[in-house]
This record gives structure tokens, sequence and C-alpha cells, in this order.
């Protein structure tokens, strides 16, 4: 974990000729309406703010002054440099500014302007507050874990080179078709361990313990925990409740093949069609995301905050009395 810390706020941005990438999920009209917002509180503290060339242009579009800017394309340059990513959305547009700035390892801040969004680190009432942590480098940055997935459609020894892709919250094997269920065999570390005939399998990152993997019936893990889930998905088997395993360990899930075809979904936005007989191997990956945090409120906090869990009645540790000894 990286701490920051700048007593010096805008006249220190001024000096230090900062920058920050802004990305804003541009179909809502309140994303529109913040990032102008976030545009003006930043430029004026002398940070320099940083848009992707298709968001620009819709700002522009729709009446925004963006005057000074710098744009840029959407590759994976965007972010080469910045001190600092801010995302305006939900869990799905900090996923895809995730995928397009992992490489330049820049941390990521979500402001909330979804549903649950989980990922956020804040929410839009306190976009002014945010904004001024930011020009005072009032954050932390966690690395969040990834996994690394390769796909052998032929096999492991299949005459096609592997379709390599990554995940920060999840990689699901689904079925392609509702008619049939895909069978899997689960093997960890070179070994076999369970037969399911299935919906689909999640396997997931502590990160992703709170999305597909929980709507799976998987348990929620602690982002300070080194592990790696394996979720099934409607498995018709004995054993078929889910695995938490170390992150030392490769899960692999070959699709038999008598079974119908299935399909890769990577955080639901990266796909590879599996046919029958496709193998997926998962491990831990060699790139974590960054995310930046304001708040040091324990996860326990951000659970009931998020999914709004039924807290009344708790009463806490009482304090002992000093005369008890």
């Amino acid at each position: 974990m990286t701490r920051h810390g700048d007593p010096h706020g805008a006249a220190a941005a001024a000096r230090l000729g900062r920058s920050v990438l802004l990305i804003a999920h541009t179909g809502r009209p309140a994303a529109l309406r913040s990032a102008q917002l976030v545009h003006r509180s930043l430029t004026d503290a002398g940070v320099t703010v940083r848009l992707l060339e298709s968001e620009a242009d819709e700002l522009k579009s729709a009446g925004y002054e963006l005057d000074p800017v710098e744009v840029v394309p959407a590759d994976a340059r965007a972010a080469a440099g910045v001190e600092l990513v801010m995302v305006l959305g939900g869990d799905g547009t900090l996923l895809r500014t995730a995928e397009l700035v992992r490489s330049a390892g820049a941390p990521l801040l979500g402001v909330n302007l979804g549903h649950v969004g989980f990922l956020a680190e804040a929410e839009r009432e306190d976009l002014n507050e945010t904004v001024r942590a930011v020009v005072d480098r009032e954050y932390v940055v966690e690395e969040r874990m990834t996994l690394d997935v390769a796909v052998y459609n032929g096999g492991r020894c299949g005459p096609e080179p592997p379709v390599r892709t990554w995940a920060l919250n999840e990689a699901t094997v689904e079925k392609a078709t509702a008619r049939r269920m895909l069978e899997i065999v689960l093997e960890i570390d070179d070994r076999p361990l369970s037969r399911w005939g299935c919906d689909g399998v999640v396997c997931a990152t502590p990160t992703g313990s709170t999305a597909h993997a929980f709507s799976a019936g998987g348990p929620i893990v602690w982002p300070e925990v080194e592990a790696l889930l394996v979720v099934p998905i409607s498995a018709h088997a004995l054993f078929a409740r889910p695995i938490v395993v170390s992150t030392d360990a490769t899960i692999a899930l070959e699709v038999l093949p008598d079974t119908t075809d299935g399909v890769l979904w990577c955080d639901g936005r990266r796909m590879v069609e599996l046919p029958a007989g496709a193998r997926i191997e998962v491990s831990r990956g060699d790139m974590p995301v960054r995310l930046a945090r304001l708040q040091r409120a324990p996860f326990t906090d951000r659970l009931v905050a998020k999914f709004g869990l039924p807290v009344a009645g708790w009463r806490g540790r009482a304090e002992a009395d000093p005369e008890d000894g």
C-alpha cells in the first residue's frame, strides 16, 4: 500500500505539473454534469485534466466548457504519466477503465453514479470533498489481485496457441446454449478434483467475491486475504460447493468433448468462445489493478453500507470498568 499526502494543495499541484485522467459514463446526464464539475475544480487547482477523445466530444456536444483540457486516444497510452484516474460511473465503468489503463499502473478512484458501486470509493453527493482529497493527495493506494487466464481450444496439447486474457473480478465459464448443461472437470494443481454437469463455473478474486461469485452462492472474501475462489453455477453433483484455494494454485476447467459449447467471460467484458474439448487455466495475475482509497473504514463497514445489511441492535464490546481491575 502506497501512502500519499500533500499539505500544499493547489499550489503544489501547479508547481509539480500534476495530471489526472477523467473517465465518465457519458450515457448518463449526471455523469456529464459531474465530469464538468470535476474538470473545473481540478483545473482551478492547477491539475491538468486529461479526457478520452470520444468523451471530450460528447461533453462538448452537450455544451460543457472544457478549456483547458488534454485530449488523448482511448488506448494503452491514455493514462501514461498521470497521477490518478478518476472514474465517474458504476462498477461497469470502472472495469472498462481498468481494462484500458492497467498497463500504465495508474491508480483508479471510482465515484459511484450507479447502483451498488462496490468498487467505487465515493458517492456522487461527496464529489466536492473527493476532488479536494485528490488535490491534497489525501488517499492511499491498494493493489488488487488479478487473474491470468489461458484458453486452449484444442486442449493443452492442441495445435493452436492459447488465447490469453485477464480479469479483476472473475473469469466465468458458461454454457453457450440453454438446451444442455456443460460437462466440466475441475483440476487443481494438475490433479482432477471433480466433474460437474452445470450451467457454468466462476473463478474469482477476493475483489470479485462480492460480484458474480456472490450471486452464485460463493463466500465473501476480505480483500487482504490471499485466495482464489471456484464457484459452480447450478451444478448437479454431490460435491458442488464453493472452493477456496491458495493463490499459488493453478485452476483448470476442461469442457468435455461430448458436451455443449461454452463461452468464457472475463469481468463481463472480454469474451472467448469455448468449443467442446477446450481447456481453461486460471492463475494469479502478474499485474495487479491499483485502486485509490479515501477512507480507512473497515471492509465490514463497506459491506454493511453497500448491501444495506441489518445491524440494528448491535451493542459492541462493552467498555471495562476501571474499578474492576
